[in-house]
């Protein structure tokens, strides 16, 4: 890589200030940084920190925790096709397929994001920040493998631009842009990202006999009587599912591995589990923010197993915390270190109240089943007043004691 880098330094000056392409100079940076190590060095005065860990590094490691999500989303796209088609495969079969859905997405998701952050960086004479990295993975992983590529780079360009940029930029946004991408999609375009022919890619295709393509929170939202349908019981509803096709594909353990209609990364527990665990080890995500979405989530489910009164409510707890992207969203979405709560008990209760509005939205609005994206969106806004209050509480205490 010697030769590179010699050859990096030697058109270095024309994009130094009084060079030729000065204007580019942040874009030909970004380029230098992402290949070598920068040669600049910190100051020789005053106190300074001295880290392994930078932003870049910070991006990657949330990124490495995303492939395990990305390559079992490559394979079940690949796979819903040939059990929804009845076609026989082979697992080398179904990763082909996948890679052909799922990889066009991820690089029109990080084409569009990419053009907006160099534009914004050449106009505003600022480093390319490496956040996107993380949020250009995020998109596609949020998405079905059926969305028109225009559509992923329409919204990504939205997303970039409304919830980062007109905030200033990496660590200055409110709301988490990989969720106000897909928000955007939902109300912009909700008949390629909502509904029971979206989740699976058919081509030109006929269908096997009886198949819907719903997701399981489609399911359990649409049924008018889960008791009586399927087997007999509420867990039954899923489990027992009498149609041949989908024998076995709502049973509480597909749902935990993820073989199942949904968006493209994010229906696996198993993966995203393996991605926590990352996150967590590292220092990167917030197992507090973590623990206390699952158990808001767990105590508004058996709150409405008790008080709720549709059947969506009857649903045992545990369900809401497999199903569709509750997990997903809780270790990726919510745990974002710029737009979530930074305060210790500020993540507890922002975790708590992600979890608990989840799940009343799933239950108590039909036409939205998933309702993970709108909650954490939601808090986003209220994180910073989280924050304040429970600083406020601690400078209450504190001068409290300082008194007696």
């Amino acid at each position: 890589m010697k030769f590179l880098r010699e050859a990096l330094e030697k058109q270095k000056p024309l994009f130094e200030k009084g060079g030729k392409f000065e204007k580019f100079y942040y874009l030909f940076e970004a380029n230098e940084t992402f290949l070598f190590s920068p040669a600049s060095t910190a100051g020789s005065k005053g106190v300074q920190v001295r880290d392994a860990v930078d932003l870049k590094r910070l991006m990657m490691t949330v990124v490495i925790a995303l492939l395990p999500c990305l390559v079992f989303g490559i394979w079940n796209s690949g796979h819903q096709y040939f059990v929804a088609t009845g076609e026989a495969s082979t697992l080398l079969d179904e990763f082909i397929l996948g890679s052909k859905l799922v990889l066009p997405i991820v690089i029109v998701a990080y084409a569009a994001g990419g053009l907006v952050e160099v534009v914004f960086a050449i106009i505003r004479k600022h480093p390319i920040n490496e956040g996107f990295l993380v949020t250009g993975m995020l998109i596609p992983l949020t998405l079905p493998s059926t969305i028109p590529l225009w559509q992923v780079a329409l919204a990504t360009i939205f997303a970039v631009i409304i919830a980062k940029e007109a905030f200033g930029g990496t660590g200055m946004n409110i709301l988490n842009v990989a969720l106000t991408a897909r928000a955007f999609l939902y109300f912009a375009y909700p008949q390629q990202i909502s509904g029971d022919k979206v989740w699976t890619y058919l081509g030109d295709s006929a269908t096997i006999d009886g198949y819907t393509g719903a997701t399981p929170l489609g399911i359990a939202a649409g049924a008018t009587d889960l008791k009586t349908w399927g087997g007999g019981t509420v867990l039954n509803a899923f489990a027992d599912k009498t149609d041949s096709w989908a024998e076995g594909l709502y049973s509480s353990w597909n749902l935990i591995f993820g073989a199942y209609p949904g968006s493209i990364g994010s229906t696996s527990v198993l993966m995203v589990g393996l991605g926590a665990l990352i996150l967590i080890l590292t220092g990167v995500g917030s197992w507090k923010t973590i623990v206390s979405c699952f158990a808001g989530g767990y105590f508004m489910g058996l709150l409405l197993n008790t008080f709720g009164s549709n059947e969506f409510a009857q649903i045992p707890p545990y369900y809401h915390l497999i199903m569709g992207g509750f997990a997903f969203g809780a270790v990726f979405m919510a745990t974002d270190p710029v737009s979530s709560a930074q305060t210790e008990l500020g993540k507890w209760i922002y975790g708590f109240l992600i979890g608990v509005i989840t799940v009343i939205i799933r239950v108590l609005n039909p036409g939205y089943p998933e309702g993970i994206m709108l909650a954490i969106l939601f808090m986003n806004v209220f994180a910073p007043l989280i924050d304040f209050y429970v600083i406020g509480a601690n400078k209450k205490r504190r001068l409290r004691r300082a008194t007696v």
